[in-house]
Parts: structure tokens; C-alpha cells; sequence
């Protein structure tokens, strides 16, 4: 085996190992906010002791699993692209969803007036936790695989504005559940305007419209998406996604996992809208990719 090869498997058995870990510590915070950490407390858990051991893990628990998440995500990339590149990838990506998430939560633009709390660690520049930028990353890093599944793949400017539009909905669905399970714990915070005194639009797009979210959130995710995706392409082009990277399993359940996390808090809050909305949004680009994937 040459070193190339021996660095290759070296990098692809980080990623997978990461991703264990990942989707371990998802799937168990996810079923801790479902049930013993939703209201009310049970009062075992309200001993010192207890306290403590779920403060630590509210304090590090989130923020670890997002670390994993972009672990996965680089070393995966590290193994396919070469290093220089997964790590290009990752800086714009987080570069430009965290001046989007900065904006966000300075002007209400693009998502609408919200506000992050302590939950998720570090804030950076007081205002957006380090790990929501390090999550556009590996979110984005798996859905542009699944546009190489999906789509046509060549290097044209058009092919690659339409990957960017796809992903830019493939990652949205991920906040369908996302965003009312991550209100529903406090994890971030909406600040909507009373909408009496307000036009019909102002009221239709900053109302409570899908479980204490506006519909200004989905599009500025869409909006988002669509520009960090773009940016990954011109470094990535849309063939070199489609034969190196979207082969491998590991973008797609590195999706579905993260898909799940919120699913379960919703279910257990019993937000049941979010739960059979969630579920089809994700559920229809995994399925497309299984069926084309079988049929290759």
C-alpha cells in the first residue's frame, strides 16, 4: 500500500469513527430532550449531583457532537479532495454562514430577529455560537453529495447554480424539525413583532407561522444555503463531487442522523406537525438517493 493510500484509509477511518461518535451523541441528546430533560423536571433529576452532571452536559454535550459532525466532514473531504481543499471548503463555508448568522442576529436579515443563548456554546462576537457556522460546514458538505447522486454532473456555470439551488432546499429540510425543537428547548430565541398595525405582508412573513418560527427563517436558510453552496462549488466543481465524494455513505448518514436529533425532541414535546413535516422533507432526497443508488 502507498503512502498515499495508507493516509487515505487513515483519514476515511477518522471520518468514520467521528461519525460514530457523531450520531451517538445525537441520537442520545435527542432522546434526553424527549423525555427526562422535558417539563416538567423529574425530581431525580433536580438533585445537586444531577444538576451539575446536566449542566456539564448542556454546557459541552452540543457543542462536542457539532465538533464530530465537522471532524467527519473534513477528514471524509481530507481523504477524497486532499487536505487543501477540504479545509478551503470548510473556511468558506463557515465564513460565510457565520456573516450571514452575524447579520442575522444584528439586523434580522435574512432570517428574521432572533437570538441565540448560552446553550450551544461559545458566542461569537457575543452573538452566534462557533458551532452553527461549523454545522452550515458538514450540512452543506453532505447535501452537495447528494446533489451528485441526484444531478447531472458537469463543470458548466449553469450546472453548477442549479446544484446550488438544490442543495439550498436539501438543506432546508433539515430545518423543518430543526428550528421548532431547538425553540422548544431554547436554544435560540425568535422576536417577532406584534402583528397587529402591520401590513398583511409584514404580518404573513414575521408571524408566528410554523411553531414559533416566521417564514423569513426558512428563506433566508434557502438564501443562505444557496450562496455558501455556490461558493463550495467553485472550489469543488460539480463532477468532482459526483466522483469522488457522493460513492461513499458517509455524507448521507451523516444527514439522516442529524435529521433525527431534532425528530426525536419534537416527537417527545409532542409537536407532531413538525415531526410529519420533518420526516417527508428529509426523507424524500434519502430516499431518491437509496433508489438511485440501487438502480446504479
Amino acid at each position: 500500500m502507498t503512502g498515499v493510500s495508507t493516509a487515505r484509509a487513515r483519514e476515511t477511518a477518522v471520518a468514520y469513527g467521528a461519525l460514530a461518535a457523531h450520531a451517538a451523541l445525537l441520537i442520545l441528546s435527542g432522546i434526553a430532550f424527549a423525555t427526562f430533560l422535558a417539563p416538567p423536571a423529574s425530581a431525580w433529576l433536580m438533585t445537586p449531583t444531577n444538576q451539575r452532571i446536566a449542566a456539564f452536559m448542556f454546557t459541552f454535550g452540543g457543542q462536542l457532537a457539532v465538533v464530530l459532525g465537522a471532524v467527519a466532514g473534513i477528514t471524509h473531504a481530507a481523504a477524497r479532495l486532499g487536505w487543501r481543499t477540504a479545509l478551503a471548503i470548510f473556511v468558506v463555508a463557515f465564513g460565510i454562514s457565520l456573516t450571514a448568522e452575524l447579520m442575522g442576529t444584528t439586523t434580522g436579515y435574512p432570517f428574521g430577529p432572533y437570538s441565540y443563548t448560552t446553550q450551544l456554546g461559545y458566542l461569537i462576537g457575543g452573538r452566534v455560537p462557533f458551532n452553527i457556522p461549523t454545522s452550515w460546514f458538514f450540512m452543506l458538505y453532505a447535501t452537495l453529495a447528494i446533489c451528485g447522486t441526484l444531478l447531472r454532473a458537469d463543470d458548466s456555470n449553469a450546472s453548477r447554480w442549479k446544484w446550488a439551488a438544490v442543495a439550498a432546499f436539501v438543506l432546508t429540510a433539515w430545518d423543518v424539525s430543526m428550528d421548532p425543537a431547538m425553540v422548544a428547548t431554547t436554544h435560540w430565541l425568535w422576536h417577532l413583532p406584534p402583528s397587529a398595525g402591520h401590513s398583511a405582508f409584514r404580518s404573513m412573513f414575521l408571524s408566528n407561522f410554523f411553531y414559533g418560527m416566521p417564514v423569513t427563517n426558512w428563506l433566508g436558510w434557502l438564501l443562505t444555503g444557496f450562496v455558501v453552496s455556490r461558493a463550495m462549488l467553485a472550489i469543488v466543481p460539480p463532477t468532482t463531487w459526483a466522483s469522488r465524494v457522493s460513492p461513499s455513505r458517509l455524507p448521507y448518514v451523516l444527514y439522516a442522523v442529524n435529521g433525527l436529533f431534532p425528530l426525536l425532541i419534537c416527537v417527545g414535546r409532542g409537536m407532531w406537525w413538525a415531526v410529519m413535516a420533518g420526516t417527508i422533507a428529509m426523507a424524500i432526497p434519502l430516499a431518491l438517493v437509496v433508489r438511485v443508488r440501487r438502480a446504479a
